[in-house]
């Protein structure tokens, strides 16, 4: 498609559970911050649940796509950031706590790769979370890194692929 959106940022979560809605609170905040800020003046920004085949239509014939998720890791601390590249989630593919979703990105790029449509480059920026129950608003922790992730996206879609 001649329209396609080339660099992307995807916010995965749910908004009203908790710390699972990082991910869209970094579009939003990539979002308030487009009009002034050059890098992100042509980069397509997305929410969505996490269901797989949403992610395979996002990204697919992007140049770069870069998820933004939380994690469960009951081995880490609440928001901890991890920055993981495409062939680092090969090895998540059944791995539950690579998401706090029914499919794990692992999953989705497993899939992807099998029906050939992965973006060109794939950036997985996560933070760890540790609520996941109904309500809004985040742990102090989570809280605290969505500035820094937005900070990262931002830096990711205004460089090189």
């Amino acid at each position: 498609m001649a329209d396609r959106v080339r660099r992307m940022v995807v916010g995965v979560g749910n908004e009203y559970r908790r710390d699972d809605g990082f991910g869209p609170a970094v579009v939003a905040e990539l979002a308030r911050r487009q009009p002034d800020d050059a890098r992100l003046s042509s980069v397509g920004l997305s929410v969505i649940d996490g269901e797989a085949t949403r992610l395979l239509e996002l990204w697919t014939g992007a140049d770069l796509a870069v998820v933004v998720d939380v994690v469960r890791d009951a081995a880490d601390r609440a928001g901890h950031r991890y920055e993981l590249v495409q062939d680092e989630l090969d090895g998540h593919a059944e791995d539950r706590s690579a998401s706090s979703h029914g499919i794990g990105l692992g999953s989705a790029v497993a899939l992807g790769r099998v029906l050939e449509r992965l973006p060109r480059r794939l950036v997985v920026l996560a933070v760890c979370g540790v609520d996941f129950g109904f309500g809004t608003g985040f742990t102090p922790e989570v809280a605290a890194a969505v500035e820094p992730v937005a900070r990262r996206a931002c830096e990711l879609v205004g460089g090189p692929v």
